[in-house]
């Protein structure tokens, strides 16, 4: 899988122009912006933080370079929400096809209390196969396919989610959704696992998942723009962890939730 994700990834300039007429030629668009978000230490941990995440995104015709979630605020709520570079092979009203590469941190064990003692989880590059098809102009489904490219334990995820517009008009949208998530066991064992090597330093017991259902998830946004360019942004969501990692000694909370404000610029 991995062979080839890299072979798409080293083909996207070279694809067929399939992308909607007069999409390459649009002026670039960009957008910088910061917002405040209070969520787990990790997934399934019971301790929270909350953090300044600053918000920056581009976009060139099919090109587009971001961080996480911003570059959804270019679109007006109708972009893809994942953070990175990516390049769209279809770009329609209906069907969109891409590839994507982002910056993965990984997870250090001194992240949280309850990870001390486990091996880090590696900084890596993952690439990203994204899909989605609008059966309406408010309604949408959505399918990922991540995978760490450099083999540094970070493994495949795969997500489907559902989305819908609730509300739209010149001075607010409103936007929500809902999905599921499952990974392979690479990945749930780098991040839900606890190895023999690791169970005398962490104090926790020998735990090595397979691959399964990660969570279901659901959440609410809206955009607000200011003027012309200024916008306030926010979100609020809920996620249930399942299969494998439920039954992890690293979790200590199945229920979690997250919220985010902020504020941008965009040309």
């Amino acid at each position: 899988m991995r062979t080839a994700l890299i072979t798409l990834l080293a083909t996207a300039g070279t694809a067929p122009a399939l992308a909607q007429q007069g999409t390459d030629s649009a002026p670039a668009r960009y957008l910088i912006g910061a917002s405040v978000a209070n969520q787990p230490e990790y997934d399934g941990a019971s301790g929270r933080v909350t953090k300044l995440k600053p918000l920056w995104a581009f976009k060139l015709g099919r090109v587009r370079i971001s961080t996480s979630g911003a570059s959804s605020l270019l679109g007006f709520g109708q972009e893809e929400a994942g953070g990175g570079a990516s390049t769209a092979f279809i770009d329609t009203d209906k069907l969109r096809l891409g590839v994507a590469l982002r910056m993965d941190s990984g997870r250090g064990s001194g992240d949280a209390s309850t990870t001390r003692g486990l091996p880090d989880v590696r900084r890596t590059l993952r690439a990203r196969l994204y899909t989605s098809y609008s059966f309406t102009k408010d309604f949408n489904v959505g399918a990922t396919l991540s995978q760490d490219l450099l083999g540094r334990q970070g493994g495949m995820t795969l997500g489907l989610d559902l989305g819908w517009r609730l509300y739209r008009s010149p001075t607010l949208e409103i936007t929500s959704g809902a999905g599921i998530s499952a990974a392979n066991a690479q990945n749930l064992r780098s991040y839900f696992g606890v190895p023999q090597s690791a169970v005398a330093e962490s104090g926790k017991p020998f735990y090595e998942p397979g691959a399964g259902l990660r969570d279901v998830h659901a959440g609410v946004s809206f955009i607000r723009p200011i003027n012309k360019h200024w916008l306030t942004f926010g979100s609020a969501g809920v996620s249930r962890l399942m299969g494998p990692v439920a039954g992890s000694p690293l979790i200590e909370k199945r229920l979690g939730t997250g919220a985010a404000i902020g504020l941008a610029w965009r040309n």
